[in-house]
């Protein structure tokens, strides 16, 4: 009997070893939604808006970033984007470059050189802050066409967005499309040229500055543009890395337009939506929505959820400096819980995809 209990005991503890140390699935995708502007309060007024359902709520873990930049208690887009982008506090309006001015190697440059298939999307230019800050390094995110000459020699597999005439109608005269074009690129101007185009890199600019938004007729830009992407970039073996803007969010902030922000709001839970049924066709992919800061101290004062009507109320035409929330979903997420900084979401995104040390 005694040696019968000891064997169960053993066999328990193996098992308990065995268990506790099961190889965790490889994550060889990662989907980086990035709503430009969206605290918490956002969220929930689309959530009211739209009658009690958001795409978001499929999210399997939430957590909290902190989003100060190195010299401000408030973050701007350049420095919060290149936390993320890069794992590295900086100053408020430098693009992937510290506080010494020294250019700051991103995850997309990384995962590039990796082998990794990588895009960026935004409803914003291209060149624009936090999309920059993937790509480009400057000491000002108001540079547009020097940020516009960081996508040569890049290899960015895919981008999409606005900002045509910081690369064909510069100070300089110099045609960036043209060069992107002697790499091997195929540049077009609309989403469904893309599908025409060959399986090699591709820059869609659907806006010479910034597309439209929602409110004024952007339509479902944003989700379409995503699933062309992620299909796009399935096709590599090795896995892919993509960054996806919804940037208006902010600027309804700015404009202190209640209207504005749900709208874009709305618009971006679709493509979270778009971005989860993915990760759930494609074992291996982890998605993770957040924010590169709040804009606006939106507060709601006011509502009915069973009729989608919201009244806010902005205590700022900026930025504000309250943690933002982290959404995941898919392979890996659990590793993305708790309160960081937003410097932290680079490291475990590094760690996820095997880039980290």
């Amino acid at each position: 009997m005694k040696l019968l209990v000891n064997i169960t005991l053993s066999c328990l503890v193996a098992c308990t070893f065995l268990s506790c140390h099961k190889q965790k699935e490889p994550i060889n995708n990662i989907i980086l939604l990035i709503g430009d502007g969206m605290g918490a309060t956002q969220v929930f007024a689309g959530y009211t808006a739209n009658k009690g359902q958001l795409a978001l709520e499929r999210a399997q873990f939430v957590g909290f970033s902190k989003t100060s930049a190195a010299d401000n208690y408030i973050t701007d887009s350049g420095a919060g984007g290149t936390a993320i982008a890069t794992g590295s506090k900086t100053n408020n309006g430098a693009i992937a470059m510290d506080t010494a001015g020294k250019a700051l190697s991103s995850i997309l440059e990384s995962a590039e050189q990796a082998g990794l298939a990588t895009a960026l999307v935004s409803t914003s230019a291209i060149t624009h802050a936090t999309p920059a800050s993937f790509i480009a390094h400057n000491v000002s995110r108001y540079n547009y066409e020097d940020i516009a000459a960081d996508f040569i020699g890049s290899g960015v597999d895919l981008f999409i967005g606005g900002g045509r005439n910081h690369f064909e109608k510069r100070a300089d005269s110099i045609n960036l499309s043209d060069k992107l074009r002697a790499e091997g690129y195929a540049i077009v101007y609309n989403l469904e040229d893309i599908a025409k185009a060959p399986e090699r890199n591709t820059g869609c600019f659907i806006a010479d500055e910034h597309p439209a938004s929602m409110i004024d007729g952007r339509d479902d830009f944003l989700p379409k543009a995503t699933n062309i992407a992620l299909q796009r970039l399935s096709n590599n073996p090795n896995g892919f890395f993509v960054m996806i803007e919804g940037s208006q969010i902010d600027w309804g902030g700015h404009a202190q337009d209640i209207d504005y922000v749900i709208e874009e709001m709305l618009d971006f839970d679709q493509t979270v939506g778009y971005a989860f049924d993915f990760a759930d066709t494609h074992p291996g992919t982890l998605v993770i929505v957040t924010a590169d800061h709040e804009t606006g101290g939106l507060s709601i004062i006011g509502g009915d959820i069973s009729k989608g009507t919201v009244e806010g109320h902005f205590s700022t035409a900026h930025h504000t400096p309250v943690m933002v929330p982290v959404f995941t979903y898919g392979t890996g997420a659990e590793d993305f819980s708790g309160i960081y900084e937003n410097t932290e979401l680079y490291v475990k995104m590094m760690k996820a995809l095997g880039l980290g040390e």
